[in-house]
């Protein structure tokens, strides 16, 4: 991405249908993730994302008559820098928070808002988390004002372990993540899972790496080969898994990569026809799957206004479509009576329908396995590969839906 391009994203910049200043009939949302640095891309994915789909709704109409301004503040991934713009956001009138990039910086917001909103009676902000996934924050974490549209690791691992459970050929597993809250959360998720489902797997390494440091994966690669490792699951995301993929390719290392974020910017390109087969994801949504016209259009739409990105973050789609169907149910634009008609509330998406489940604020719906493939019709990376369905690669929502020990309190 240009200097010009990132700079423009990463201003506090209005994301209206219309043209002027906005209005006081205006719901405001904060974006709070990273606009620059190693991980800026993947904020700004995620903020594009956001921004297409607030000015779709404005083009409709807007929110019971009102229309949505999305403003970006760029917390550089750290729990501190987002404390400061989430104050920020919320002195400026925001009653909405979107964030996802790190699990760190989500259970600071959550333990902020809860905050706030106890403090600050008929000011409250709601959180949507579109891509945080450590379990905690639907289970004993679990707060009314979070809610998550993304599925947990656990979920996402219940994906990845089932279709391990009839690959006879993967006998030994290495695991490796960033080291932090989430990074634990996955590395834990694999362990317990595979010693369910695949008692005879050897699990060859397991290692933690600092978040957004590492430069050169090389010498992790090396570890890797070494082990004797027949496939290697990773929670890595953003630059961490480019660099990662990159430097197994390097190495010439061609087993299985098991993620989550393979489809993050560059991660096909950095593997080039060597990703085919061999680096794999579990995501909501595969823009190569079977859709409706609209949806293909909504696709075409965002590469062609977004040419640096693909269409990755389908969930931010249905996290502010889902959004609008709750304040028309409810009448009401305000926090508290939208989360409460969020609760429970179904979409029919173009990848399956998605339940936001009422007792822990979790989104439940079909997940996806895909592998890298030239017989696609979306590719990625501006090259011709791009993601296709495994065989057996549909996780329908009640396979990967993972049970709760959420004890919420509500407002009254």
């Amino acid at each position: 991405m240009t200097n010009f391009k990132r700079a423009a994203l990463a201003a506090t910049v209005s994301v209206l249908a219309m043209a002027g200043s906005v209005s006081a009939d205006t719901v405001k949302f904060a974006f709070i993730d990273p606009l620059s640095g190693p991980m800026g891309s993947s904020g700004d994915a995620g903020f594009t994302s956001f921004k297409l789909a607030a000015e779709h709704i404005n083009a409709a109409g807007g929110v019971n008559g009102d229309q949505i301004e999305v403003v970006g503040y760029d917390n550089k991934v750290s729990p501190k820098e987002s404390l400061v713009q989430l104050q920020k956001a919320i002195d400026s009138g925001a009653r909405y928070i979107l964030q996802g990039n790190g699990s760190s910086v989500a259970a600071a917001i959550i333990d902020a808002v809860n905050k706030h909103n106890a403090r600050n009676p008929g000011e409250e902000v709601v959180y949507f988390n579109y891509a945080a996934v450590t379990p905690a924050f639907t289970n004993e974490a679990c707060s009314f004002w979070h809610f998550r549209f993304d599925a947990h690791a656990d979920m996402k691992m219940n994906a990845i372990t089932d279709w391990i459970k009839s690959r006879d050929d993967i006998k030994k597993v290495y695991l490796i993540g960033q080291d932090y809250v989430f990074g634990e959360a996955v590395a834990a998720a694999a362990l317990e899972q595979l010693s369910e489902k695949r008692p005879d797997i050897e699990i060859v390494g397991n290692e933690l790496h600092p978040l957004a440091k590492v430069k050169d994966f090389t010498p992790y690669i090396q570890k890797i080969i070494s082990s004797g490792a027949d496939a290697v699951i990773t929670g890595n995301w953003g630059s961490d898994m480019t660099l990662l993929v990159k430097a197994a390719a390097d190495s010439g290392l061609k087993i299985p990569f098991l993620t989550f974020y393979g489809g993050s910017l560059g991660a096909v390109a950095a593997l080039g026809e060597g990703s085919i087969g061999t680096l794999y994801q579990v995501t909501e949504g595969i823009t190569n799957l079977e859709a409706s016209d609209d949806q293909y259009a909504l696709i075409e739409e965002y590469k062609d206004r977004f040419p640096d990105y693909d269409y990755y973050y389908h969930r931010a789609f249905v996290t502010m479509n889902m959004f609008d169907m709750a304040a028309e149910k409810a009448g009401s634009n305000d926090p508290i009576a939208v989360a409460k008609a969020l609760e429970g509330l179904t979409y029919d998406g173009a990848y399956g329908t998605v339940t936001m489940r009422a007792e822990d604020h979790q989104a439940q719906q079909p997940l996806y396995i895909s592998t890298v493939s030239k017989d696609v019709k979306y590719g990625v990376d501006n090259i011709d590969l791009g993601w296709a369905l495994v065989d057996n690669g549909t996780i329908p929502a009640t396979a990967a839906e993972a049970p709760t020990t959420c004890k919420m309190e509500r407002p009254e």
